[in-house]
């Protein structure tokens, strides 16, 4: 338990809304279950299954009962899935992973419609609002020895043609610190598309580059980039954003720190809000480069700190401190005399809003650690299992992955799956500057790392609530809850004192 508490709370919205379980199918094995999709004619959903390489189709007309309907076969690596419009897209990575990958489409009952070829390893698929488009982001990544380093890309195919345009980054503008590092790399090998989020009036399109700590803007009516956007930086030495940094600290112990942390966002959303301008929501995961060829990841422990920047150097070092934090050896040497004046930890361990240029609008600070601190506290910063306690909290603690957005009533709800400690947090961020945290819904002991979540509207549900799918990839399991509104509550937030004695009280409002 945390070293010292201090007393904190924030009180929820008159109307809460959180998730009630509903059914489960258990794919029985890690990898069944990762990325889903959605067709509302036939109450079904599509499901990447990585051990079996297929797609799995699982019927939710009764939510409460999923029922495996049949498995299609796919040739090459699977790792995504979208849906719409009578089409199916499955992105393939191909054998040798730095070859150009494909994406095969099949009409809803699973027939093979035709395949065509995109860029290397193709990471994630989504359609344009209006269907006619489908970008897939080509994250174009490096062998392991380093050796061949394919150039990052978006594809984009059109549905009534299938003519694919593939959209590189060479010379693109960059705004503000973006991170290119990669050896002997160009910018555009550099770049790794992680995830794409459209416009909902389709004219753009943002691709999170995520070790690259960057978000790309691409223009879908020229169909060339309009620049790369770095993401900057959080501090964790603000009262608002300590972090719990350590596995060796026996314990909870969120407190400040001389560390930045990079935002490296996984999945994002793009959404309108009431001032008519488009927004982008942003899971903040954090990834490093860690290949036999090259590796930037090491322990604050085993590098040289500058003394001046760091006169307590040795206390910091130590296991129960920051000795234990990874950090990125590419960025903090400021003066280039070999030491560290800086450090940069992997992720922002929260979600941020976004506005269309970039520009931070909202982040939600250490709420993530401080509220599964105070909900789950035998889970924090775990592996979803309490004999992995704090097990995470020297990588990127509770790890959030998966976002998708939702329309519930007149509010915009973003839902922010958490890799590692799981379940899901849930917040109104109907107003982007003023999103609210509305509640946290633990995993079930059955459901491990949620991989993907899917918001399913009441208008396209079977059942006519708004339904919520969390693809599980530890476990296997595809999981499927109502969201519902409960009655208002005071939620308390529990933080603790900073090792100088300062205590931090976090609230809303």
């Amino acid at each position: 338990m945390p070293a010292a508490l201090l007393a904190g709370a924030i009180a929820a919205p008159a109307q809460a809304v959180s998730l009630s379980f509903q059914g489960r199918y258990d794919g029985a094995e890690e990898g069944a279950a990762e990325i889903s999709a959605y067709d509302p004619d036939s109450a079904q959903l599509y499901v990447t299954n990585s051990a079996d390489n297929t797609i799995d189709v699982i019927s939710i007309l009764n939510p409460m009962m999923p029922e495996l309907v049949k498995q299609i076969q796919l040739s090459g690596g699977v790792n995504s899935v979208a849906f719409q419009d009578d089409f199916l897209a499955v992105a393939l990575a191909a054998e040798t992973e730095t070859d150009n990958g494909t994406v095969a489409f099949f009409d809803p009952a699973g027939d093979p419609l035709t395949t065509v070829t995109v860029g290397a390893l193709p990471d994630m698929i989504t359609f344009t609002p209006d269907g006619s488009q489908l970008l897939v982001a080509n994250e174009g990544e490096p062998s392991d020895d380093y050796t061949i380093d394919p150039e990052g890309s978006v594809s984009i195919i059109d549905i009534g043609t299938f003519d694919v345009t593939t959209v590189t980054f060479d010379g693109v503008p960059l705004v503000g610190d973006v991170r290119i590092f990669g050896p002997n790399a160009t910018a555009a090998q550099d770049f790794e598309p992680e995830y794409i989020a459209v416009a909902p009036d389709g004219t753009k399109a943002f691709v999170a580059l995520q070790e690259n700590n960057a978000l790309a803007i691409l223009d879908l009516e020229s169909q060339e980039f309009e620049k790369v956007v770095g993401l900057g930086f959080k501090d964790f030495s603000l009262d608002e954003n300590p972090i719990d940094a350590s596995n060796r600290d026996d314990g909870i112990n969120i407190q400040n720190w001389p560390v930045f942390g990079m935002y490296q966002p996984d999945a994002i959303a793009a959404y309108e809000a009431a001032d008519g301008n488009t927004y982008i929501v942003t899971a903040n995961e954090g990834d490093s480069r860690d290949y036999d060829g090259f590796s930037e990841e090491e322990r604050i422990k085993d590098v040289e700190l500058d003394p001046d920047a760091f006169p307590n150097a040795d206390v910091l070092q130590e296991d129960e401190n920051l000795g234990r934090l990874k950090i990125t050896t590419t960025l903090g040497d400021t003066d280039g005399d070999g030491d560290f004046d800086e450090l940069y930890a992997y992720g922002g361990r929260s979600f941020s809003i976004f506005d269309a240029d970039g520009n931070l609008v909202f982040d939600s600070a250490a709420e993530f650690e401080l509220i599964t601190a105070e909900q789950v506290p035998e889970l924090f910063n775990s592996q979803g299992s309490a004999d992995s306690f704090d097990s995470r909290s020297d990588d990127k603690g509770p790890e959030p992955e998966g976002v998708t957005i939702g329309v519930y009533g007149e509010r915009t709800l973003a839902f922010i799956g958490l890799e590692r400690i799981g379940g899901v947090m849930i917040y109104d961020i109907t107003s982007p500057a003023e999103a609210e945290f509305l509640s946290y819904s633990p995993n079930l002991p059955e459901d491990i790392s949620p991989e993907g979540v899917l918001f399913i509207s009441r208008a396209d549900s079977p059942t006519g609530q708004d339904l919520l799918v969390t693809t599980n990839e530890v476990s296997g399991t595809t999981t499927v809850y109502a969201v519902v509104p409960e009655p208002g509550t005071v939620i308390g937030l529990l933080s603790v004192a900073a090792a100088t004695g300062l205590g931090l009280k976090r609230k809303r409002g």
